[in-house]
């Protein structure tokens, strides 16, 4: 398993569904310039993704009392960059079929997990800086795609039982990735999204989140606040007692209110826990 056959694997990717195609173009000149009325039609024009986006949406962990019923309402309550997230996580994984054994999950736990990431950076980091929680929120949804790539990679290799079995015993998720494909799952999801030409600063974030120093504090913040989020809720742990007591350390140490943090994983857990009874 090496890094080559990694990126070879990228190359070899077809483009993302024509749907998500259109929604990426309508945002080639950032989230608030998007034309609603055209993102709408285009995702109504799929009516396999509508109505995943609205099953997504209703899901009790977002935390809505009341049933949203068309797209046009999701956009007006999750707003564009959610909506953006939510079509590109579903277009990738219809483009990439993986079998995440190898992490020791089903695809529906991954699937969890990646929309617990998203629910606790917005629960958390909208009472830190809103702005900010706008922009990680989908890209907290999508920030794990690298892992589909390490899956399929793996099962290809006929190595699952040796991966998952030193995945249990490895402290740290990215440093065991490192140590056996010399990469991380999330350098591997900067790769992806620069293959099919997705925001530039989302690729910036995911090359740097374990290896190289961030060219601006705009980006060091980002990096802080997806750190804090992967350490609590990850294919290991998602939001134990263990998971957010060492993301609180985190929270600390850069400086924010853990108490605010805490809570807001709190709320998050106690939602999921109602949804997995």
């Amino acid at each position: 398993m090496n890094y080559e056959a990694l990126v070879t694997q990228i190359e070899c990717l077809p483009p993302l569904l024509d749907t998500a195609q259109i929604v990426q173009t309508l945002y080639a000149e950032g989230a608030q310039n998007v034309d609603i009325v055209r993102l709408v039609r285009a995702i109504e024009s799929d009516a396999l993704l509508a109505a995943n986006i609205l099953r997504m949406i209703n899901s009790p962990l977002y935390g809505f009392s009341k049933q949203i019923t068309s797209v046009a309402q999701a956009v007006t309550l999750f707003g564009t960059q959610m909506v953006f997230g939510l079509v590109v996580r579903y277009s990738i994984n219809s483009v990439i079929i993986a079998n995440l054994r190898p992490y020791g999950a089903s695809n529906e736990l991954f699937n969890e997990m990646c929309h617990l990431q998203s629910v606790l950076i917005h629960e958390w980091y909208s009472r830190v800086h809103l702005e900010y929680a706008q922009f990680l929120t989908p890209l907290a949804l999508i920030m794990e795609s690298g892992k589909l790539v390490f899956a399929k990679e793996i099962t290809n290799q006929g190595t699952i039982k040796e991966f998952s079995s030193g995945l249990k015993t490895s402290a740290n998720i990215s440093l065991y990735e490192n140590d056996t494909f010399g990469t991380s799952s999330y350098y591997i999801s900067g790769l992806l999204f620069e293959h099919w030409n997705f925001n530039s600063l989302y690729v910036d974030i995911l090359k740097s989140l374990d290896y190289e120093q961030p060219n601006s504090l705009e980006i060091a913040e980002y990096i802080d606040a997806l750190d804090v989020v992967r350490t609590a809720v990850n294919v290991k742990e998602m939001l134990t007692e263990a998971s957010i007591k060492d993301a609180s350390i985190i929270v600390e140490e850069i400086g924010l209110d853990v108490e605010v943090f805490v809570q807001a994983a709190k709320r998050v857990k106690s939602r999921n826990e109602k949804i997995n009874r």
